[in-house]
C-alpha cells in the first residue's frame, strides 16, 4: 500500500512490492524518457473503484492465462447478471431468477436447449448481448489455449536447436567462409 494514498492499492501491493500504481506508471516513464506519460501520470484523486477493478484486471491480463482468467471472470459475472435482468424483463418467460439464471447460462455456453426464449424486445436485446458475451468467450480462451501451445512449441524449439527459422545473412555468410576454408584446404592437401 501506498503511504500517500492508503485506500489505492495495484496488483502485488499485498505482496508488499511498492507503493501505489501512479509511481510506477512515473518510474516506467522515466525509463522510457516520455515526459508526456509522466505527465499524465499525476496523482488522480477522482478515480473510482470500478476504474480501479478495471485497472487490475487490465494489469492481471498481461498474458494469455491472466487474459483467459480475466475474461472468464467478467462472463461469469454478466451471466449471473443477465440471468437476474431477464427475470426483472420478461418476467411472463422467465417466472424465477433459478430459471432466469439457467437460461443465462445455457445461451452463454451456446447450448440453448430452446425450452425458454424471450419474447420481449428488451429480452431480446439482453439475449443477444449474452450470445456475443458467449461467443468472445469461447475465442478468447481458444485463442488463449492456442498461443500457450505456440508458446511453448517455440521455447522447446528454442531449447533444443531444431528450430526450422529460415538462415540469416549471417547465417548464410558463416557458412560460405566456413565452405572457403574447407576448399583451401582441398586444394593444399592435392598439392
Amino acid at each position: 500500500m501506498c503511504r500517500k494514498c492508503p485506500w489505492r492499492a495495484y496488483p502485488g501491493a499485498y505482496l508488499g512490492l511498492g507503493s501505489c500504481r501512479a509511481r510506477l506508471r512515473r518510474r516506467k516513464a522515466r525509463e522510457v524518457g516520455n515526459a508526456a506519460a509522466e505527465a499524465n501520470s499525476a496523482h488522480v484523486e477522482e478515480e473510482t473503484r470500478v476504474e480501479r477493478w478495471l485497472d487490475r484486471a487490465i494489469d492481471r491480463a498481461a498474458t494469455p492465462r491472466g487474459g483467459a482468467a480475466v475474461i472468464a471472470a467478467i462472463t461469469t459475472v454478466a451471466t449471473v447478471v443477465c440471468g437476474l435482468l431477464m427475470t426483472a424483463i420478461d418476467p411472463k418467460n422467465f417466472t424465477t431468477v433459478g430459471l432466469g439464471l439457467w437460461w443465462a447460462v445455457q445461451t452463454v455456453t451456446t447450448v440453448g436447449y430452446g425450452d425458454v426464449v424471450p419474447t420481449s424486445t428488451a429480452g431480446m436485446l439482453v439475449a443477444a448481448l449474452v450470445m456475443l458475451l458467449g461467443l468472445a468467450f469461447l475465442s478468447v480462451v481458444t485463442a488463449a489455449i492456442t498461443s500457450s501451445f505456440v508458446a511453448q512449441a517455440a521455447e522447446r524449439s528454442r531449447r533444443t536447436g531444431d528450430g526450422n527459422a529460415p538462415a540469416t545473412e549471417y547465417d548464410v555468410r558463416s557458412i560460405n567462409e566456413r565452405l572457403d576454408r574447407i576448399e583451401v584446404l582441398l586444394r593444399e592437401s592435392r598439392a
